[in-house]
């Protein structure tokens, strides 16, 4: 993409008609539109063309405008004199399967002016993707979901309208990336095929649509771009993850995973790109542990363990009374139980080394994170054996992905010249402790690049820069994808990567795994 950043709004200045140059006033405009944008079709929303004429007037055809594009054509979307000193924004959201954040962007200067988030409010008919397809094939359930979205979006955008002392028509342009599931179920349209073979959705490239069908209340002449997924498990998210890591960009070959409902993973460089989706988000979504929640305050994020004395010193979300444990907190105790030697190598709690830690359940033994009076549940907070299961198997799964996909292309991933984890596992996850139970591959910590939120990211990108827009084709179109499903080679490397950190310990050279089932940083 190029260094200068070019704006979705252009001024144009046009000859007045006389009655030797009668050209029809749309017609003038679209004219110098082309010239100066290079292009060979523009479309006029027919609401602005009703305006069109007392606008042109009035601003002695001298005018702002704000125009959007699909994959073939230019859209004027709305007009505004130069002098009016209205803000002219547009909308990026992640559509989130569990959380969905908007960000508001000035489309002139490319400014961020306000971000919000919110629980996406599908949680209470499905907390998972599986569950809201499901529904979604029962009487009106499609029409549920669909309402519930939008009806959230529209009050999120209100608020931040009254936030920023802006009119919803003062939002023209909106960028959308979510999964496959999440952006059907937004545009309102069946997603019940994707879980049955052979697993397609109706969709892959959606466009750019008008945002009055859609039902969403910014401008009535106001665009939304969705972004495109590559198939049922590689959603329109990745895609613009992929836009905002420029990983396509680059020479030497890098990987880029996000993990949430799904692991979602990318390799390539500017000349390839190999993609692929696997289930090992729950690990990373609170969803792994009994005492497993949302990062929220209270919520236990980061977990040390003395090895001497096993005492647990937990750091908690705005150092609230911790009553349960986030995705990175889960990653972090899991670390340092193995490191302390309370985990063995096959993820089995190890009483006689724990000593008083653990105790006996009617479900088994458990490992005590926080006692009961120092907890803000006044119960104890516990890992058990079927939480450390639970986890041995989404630790594997994420691994043998990277394993997986970096063997199908004869890349070791040791040769990786840069890892870039995204989302709330990029944030918030400690590489170390995710390296030390074998998680994620044993690189030097460098080489870790965590993103943040970039399918917000990439979105942002397509409203401050319309160069983004032939990005994003190109991104798509590069993409080959890895259907794991029917992989071999991905079920035989799974049962090998089970244990902490794997079965081959030379994978981790700077985990030292010694005898008793202990291991020590090297």
């Amino acid at each position: 993409m190029e260094n200068r950043i070019q704006s979705w709004i252009t001024t144009v200045s046009l000859s007045r008609p006389t009655l030797g140059d009668n050209t029809a006033d749309a017609d003038r405009l679209v004219i110098k539109l082309k010239k100066q944008l290079r292009t060979n079709q523009i479309d006029i929303d027919l609401l602005l063309l009703k305006k069109l004429p007392d606008i042109l007037r009035s601003c002695n055809y001298s005018v702002n405008c704000i125009l959007f594009k699909n994959y073939e054509h230019w859209i004027l979307t709305g007009i505004t004199s130069p002098n009016d000193p209205s803000l002219i924004t547009g909308m990026a959201v992640d559509l989130g399967t569990t959380r969905v954040v908007i960000r508001l962007i000035d489309l002139v200067s490319g400014d961020f002016l306000f971000e919000s988030s919110f629980d996406n409010p599908q949680i209470p008919i499905g907390p998972d993707i599986l569950t809201r397809i499901h529904y979604a094939d029962t009487l009106q359930g499609l029409e549920e979901l669909n309402h519930l979205i939008i009806r959230k979006l529209n009050t999120e955008i209100s608020a931040i309208c009254q936030s920023c002392k802006i009119r919803t028509e003062n939002i023209y342009l909106m960028a959308v990336a979510g999964n496959t599931a999440m952006t059907h179920l937004f545009m309102g349209i069946k997603p019940n095929f994707m879980i049955r073979e052979p697993y397609i959705p109706v969709v892959n490239t959606p466009d750019t649509m008008e945002t009055e069908k859609l039902g969403i209340h910014i401008n009535p002449s106001g665009r939304a771009f969705v972004f495109p997924n590559v198939g049922s498990y590689f959603g329109g998210d990745l895609v613009a993850g992929i836009l905002y890591s420029q990983i396509y960009q680059k020479e030497e070959t890098a990987i880029l995973v996000d993990v949430g409902t799904n692991a979602e993973v990318v390799i390539g460089n500017n000349n390839w790109l190999i993609a692929c989706a696997g289930a090992a988000g729950p690990a990373l979504e609170s969803g792994v542990a009994e005492m497993g929640m949302m990062a929220a305050p209270g919520a236990i994020d980061k977990v040390t363990i003395d090895p001497e004395t096993l005492t647990v010193t937990a750091h908690t979300i705005d150092n609230a009374p911790p009553i349960g444990i986030c995705g990175s907190g889960v990653i972090d105790l899991a670390a340092q139980l193995f490191l302390s030697g309370v985990v063995d190598i096959r993820g089995k709690l190890n009483p006689s080394i724990a000593g008083s830690h653990v105790k006996k359940t009617d479900n088994g033994l458990v490992f005590i994170v926080t006692p009961a009076k120092e907890s803000g549940t006044q119960t104890d907070l516990i890992i058990n054996q079927a939480d450390l299961d639970s986890l041995s198997r989404s630790k594997a799964a994420m691994y043998t992905i990277l394993e997986t996909i970096s063997a199908s292309v004869g890349i070791n991933l040791s040769e990786l010249a840069t890892f870039y984890v995204a989302g709330t596992f990029g944030s918030f996850i400690n590489p170390r402790s995710a390296i030390s139970i074998g998680m994620l591959p044993d690189l030097p910590l460098e080489k870790y690049v965590a993103l943040g939120n970039s399918s917000l990211g990439g979105a942002s990108m397509l409203l401050s820069d319309r160069s983004a827009m032939d990005e994003i084709l190109k991104i798509k179109d590069r993409i080959t994808y890895m259907e794991l499903n029917v992989n071999q080679d991905f079920m035989n490397r799974f049962s090998a990567a089970k244990f902490f950190p794997h079965t081959d310990p030379s994978l981790f050279p700077s985990v030292k795994i010694h005898s008793g089932n202990q291991a020590k940083p090297v």
